[in-house]
């Protein structure tokens, strides 16, 4: 959870930990910062303030300037004044917090009149004869201001937040309750009706925690949050069957085994998601830390090559502790049964020849440390050279020895053929060829896990470590369990629901056989360096979706004939999204809000052309369906940005802008329908429509992005010192005019869903 807020900020430093801070003066609130929502709301007060800090004192000062420093004066008064309106609505929701959010929105109003205050040019014509203070005369007045503003302002978001945080651990509550009476449920009746209920309660913790994950900011908690998310959406289907089954068999006791590992797993991974969301873990435990071969790698030749800088910043025993963690991790390979012979051998040869110009790196260290020649740091760059080459075809080589054993154990095991046995197996009741059958499960769950342990190893990213670790512990307790379901079938062959049970058991194994080649694909992608560390990885799983039977979805994929239809509009989408980066990299400033749209879109239109081609990282029809729903949002969201900056403009650009933007939302509103829209015939005419509408859109944006390009550029030009001066807050949290409709209006803007689109939706508890 996010810090809990404490006083106004003070001394130098960033905000929190996070990236906002003030080039003219020194903020640190103490508060960290843990959502994207959260931080960007934050970024244009930054600005604005920064404005008006960062103003030139000049001895004579024209009408414009004071003019416009009026303005984002007066813009910052009123954009507080409507985030204290909407801060006390909250306040009066939740009396927990009313007191401490009160508190804050009080700091917030009062620092905003400040600012209006010392901002106000009509004063400055009175100033010099009647010794009033403005901007110009009390400098530190506005500073201090902005200081007690910012940080106010940050109390009253994280106590929000922590309002999100509650709603969550009160859901997760409803889930364990329902849950305890489904363990205790002594009919199908009973059974029937408390499912129904449970259901619904998942589904809701379901889209509470999606948003939580989307709004994250560290990608490893993120990919922990999806991790456990992906263990509730597969349990809850295996709850039902191995629940219905104990029910039909009562004295079976696999039947009772199976149905309380389903239990046992989905209250850890309930657990697991309120240890993210509130950041603690149980009993003061601290974070397992990362062991991956890679990452000390990483941090090893990072020191090795920091010694051009420095020769005297590290010791040569921390270096040799360093290297002996690495080949110490890297037993996992030579010990492992499943290692090649040939493999074993090079990683072993490699291993000592980095031992022994290691050796040579220190003995040529520690003479430049006495005597700094010319030829000595010739010989050091020389060591480092040779020494970093050697560990590149090391890591090489351990990334080959994983992929290569991955790749073939997939392959063998593709046709699922122990599976179908053993599902046989049970419908003929045959106990002997049981054992058999689960003895050779077993096998291959050790192969899957050893193979996931050392994927981990050179996985390369901490998300993709996370999917290793999921993985690992999926095949663990899947294994046990169609043992275990397999069993409860072959004692009783005629039961229906026994065998209902085992099949959903084996479509968990098949669907993470499935999700481990995706994740081989992404780890090949970061090793080649075609993706950076913070891409979306779609191995991870995705949000449950809000359906009433719970159901997993069979993904559909088309026949070579519609994927080669598919492929003629797909090659169409690659070549604007060409254009579209293009238009992208002209922009100097690739954190603006523009750009960061017009890059999602671009991104999410690749991977929706590589899937007509049949490749990359979106598997199914459903997986684009998707996609294509996130594009049409994102495009939704530029066109706001949009509508916001053509403010700043003047006539004649705003409606230029205007007229591009009204071909932009109707688009991307179809398209978002399209998607939406129910299958009526085929699966691929829908599919064919989404495509052809993406790339309506795409073209849209390639005419768009110029035409911003331009209009910022003399917007910068014409009015340098405000380029900034749209209010903060406009368009992210809505007035709240009277008291009678305060309750409506505050529901809408903080409704049910966590803090995402900025701040436009964030959360509050409703205790009604």
């Amino acid at each position: 959870m996010a810090t809990s807020p404490g006083g106004s900020g003070g001394g130098g430093g960033s905000l929190g930990g996070s990236s906002l801070n003030f080039p003219g003066f020194g903020f640190d609130s103490g508060l960290e910062i843990k959502t994207r929502s959260v931080e960007q709301t934050l970024l244009p007060l930054v600005s604005q303030i920064t404005t008006l800090i960062n103003h030139k004192d000049k001895t004579r000062r024209s009408d414009k300037t004071l003019q416009a420093i009026q303005r984002v004066g007066q813009a910052v008064n009123l954009a507080v004044g409507r985030f204290v309106t909407v801060g006390e609505a909250i306040a009066n929701e939740n009396w927990d917090l009313k007191e401490e959010i009160n508190i804050a929105c009080l700091e917030a109003k009062q620092a905003g009149e400040t600012i209006a205050e010392l901002t106000d040019v009509t004063s400055l014509n009175n100033a010099e004869c009647d010794g009033q203070i403005t901007i110009f005369t009390d400098k530190t007045g506005v500073i201090k201001a902005a200081r007690l503003l910012l940080s106010s302002v940050t109390k009253v978001l994280l106590l929000a937040d922590r309002i999100v945080i509650k709603q969550i651990i009160t859901s997760r509550n409803k889930v364990l309750a329902t849950m305890e009476q489904l363990e205790s449920v002594g009919s199908f009746q009973e059974f029937v009706q408390i499912f129904s209920q449970f259901g619904n309660e998942m589904v809701e913790f379901a889209h509470l925690t999606g948003d939580r994950q989307n709004d994250l900011k560290d990608e490893k908690k993120k990919a922990e949050m999806a991790a456990a998310r992906a263990v509730l959406e597969k349990c809850t289907m295996m709850l039902l069957t191995a629940s219905k089954t104990c029910l039909r068999h009562p004295n079976c006791e696999s039947a009772r085994k199976n149905k309380g590992g389903v239990f046992h797993r989905m209250k850890l991974a309930l657990e697991q998601v309120i240890e993210i969301v509130t950041d603690c873990r149980p009993n003061g435990e601290n974070e397992i830390s990362s062991i991956s071969i890679y990452a000390g790698i990483k941090e090893f030749k990072m020191t090795i090559e920091a010694l051009r800088e420095n020769l005297y910043f590290q010791s040569k025993e921390n270096l040799s502790t360093m290297l002996k963690f690495i080949l110490e991790h890297t037993e996992d390979f030579t010990d492992s049964a499943y290692t090649s012979h040939e493999h074993r051998e090079c990683i072993l040869e490699l291993s000592n020849q980095i031992k022994i110009e290691l050796q040579h790196l220190v003995s040529v260290w520690m003479q430049a440390q006495s005597k700094k020649t010319k030829n000595i740091m010739e010989d050091l760059e020389l060591a480092i050279l040779k020494i970093n080459q050697s560990i590149n075809e090391f890591k090489k080589e351990l990334h080959n020895a994983a992929t290569l054993l991955a790749t073939d154990l997939l392959k063998h095991h593709a046709d699922h053929g122990i599976l179908k046995a053993l599902k046989i197996t049970g419908v003929e009741g045959n106990l002997e060829a049981l054992a058999e059958y689960a003895c050779k499960l077993s096998e291959q769950k050790e192969q899957l896990i050893e193979t996931c342990r050392l994927l981990r190893h050179i996985s390369g990213t901490e998300p993709l470590e996370i999917t290793c670790m999921h993985a690992e512990e999926t095949f663990q307790v899947t294994g046990q369990q169609i043992i275990s379901a397999a069993e409860t079938l072959t004692l009783h062959p005629s039961s229906k629901i026994a065998k209902e049970n085992l099949d959903v058991f084996c479509e968990a194994w098949e669907s993470q056989i499935s999700d481990m080649s995706t994740l081989l694909r992404e780890i090949n992608d970061v090793f080649e360096g075609k993706r950076g560390e913070k891409r979306a990885y779609l191995s991870l799983p995705k949000p449950v979706k809000n359906n009433t039977n719970l159901k997993p979805f069979k993904p559909t994929k088309l026949d070579s004939e519609e994927q080669a239809k598919i492929a003629k509009l797909g090659l169409k989408l690659r070549l604007l999204t060409s254009d579209v980066n293009c238009e992208i990299e002209k922009w100097k400033n690739q954190e603006n809000e523009i750009v960061r749209h017009g890059q999602n879109m671009s991104s999410m239109a690749y991977s929706i052309y590589l899937f007509t081609r049949g490749e990359g990282l979106l598997k199914s029809t459903q997986d684009l369906i998707y996609q294509i729903e996130v594009f049409a949002t994102e495009g939704l969201k530029l066109a706001s940005v949009l509508q916001g900056f053509s403010k700043q403009l003047k006539d004649d650009d705003k409606l230029l802008l205007l007229l591009e933007i009204n071909k932009l939302i109707p688009l991307c509103q179809q398209l978002q329908l399209t998607a939406k829209a129910p299958i009526q015939n085929k699966v691929f005419t829908k599919v064919d429509k989404c495509i052809l509408k993406t790339r309506f859109v795409l073209t849209t944006l390639t005419q768009l992005l110029p035409v911003c390009y331009k209009l910022m550029h003399k917007c910068k030009s014409e009015n340098d010192c405000i380029n900034s001066l749209q209010p903060w807050m406009e368009g992210r949290w809505q007035t709240v005019t009277t008291k009678d409709n305060m309750d409506e209006k505050t529901v809408e803007a903080f409704g049910v869903r966590s803090l995402e689109h900025n701040i436009a939706n964030l959360t509050f508890l409703e205790n009604k």
